[in-house]
């Protein structure tokens, strides 16, 4: 597991959707800049990251 989903870092729901919205952004500013390889890393990793954080995470 590269992330714990029910750290207590991930508590607030807040610090979820900026570990997400941010290497999304960065996909597109790699996307926008030329660059698909790391457009695609980027674009993972967000998609990783809501997967863990929104899907898999127990509730409170």
């Amino acid at each position: 597991m590269l992330v714990d989903p029910n750290a207590p870092f991930f508590r607030h729901l807040w610090v979820r959707i900026l570990c997400v919205i941010v290497p999304l952004a960065w996909a597109g500013v790699e996307l926008y800049t030329g660059n698909p390889f790391w457009a695609a890393i980027s674009g993972a990793a967000g998609l990783y990251l809501a997967f863990e954080l929104f899907l898999r995470r127990k509730p409170d």
